[in-house]
């Protein structure tokens, strides 16, 4: 189910969610530049390391990952997002945002053991 292409598009949301609370963060916190830098941060980090063959990816890795590590970076990223939504204001924005990240990681149980297979 992780490879769905629904929850592929639902994944797809949160990631833009997560580049969107880092922009709102940023700007909340320090002005312009930040509300560009923190997100492409984020991007960078989401793009660049990867587990080689990932069906939900294009299957490229810049930087070949272990399937534990990567996901502890997924998990790591949207955390911060919703802390960075809590701590600029919007607390109910951050939960939501965490519960959406539950409820895909829920739905993807197939992705977590291949990622923690590798």
């Amino acid at each position: 189910m992780g490879s769905h292409p629904v929850n592929l598009a639902f994944r797809f949301l949160l990631e833009l969610a997560a580049l969107g609370a880092a922009g709102y963060w940023g700007y909340f916190r320090y002005g312009w530049w930040a509300a560009l830098v923190f997100p492409v941060a984020l991007a960078f980090l989401w793009g660049t390391f990867a587990v080689p063959g990932d069906p939900s990816r294009s299957g490229k890795a810049p930087v070949k990952t272990p399937g534990a590590i990567r996901l502890l970076l997924e998990l790591g990223i949207f955390s911060l997002a919703a802390w960075m939504l809590w701590d600029a204001g919007n607390p109910g924005s951050g939960i939501g945002l965490l519960l959406a990240v539950l409820l895909h990681y829920g739905l993807s149980l197939d992705r977590i053991r291949w990622l923690l297979a590798r």
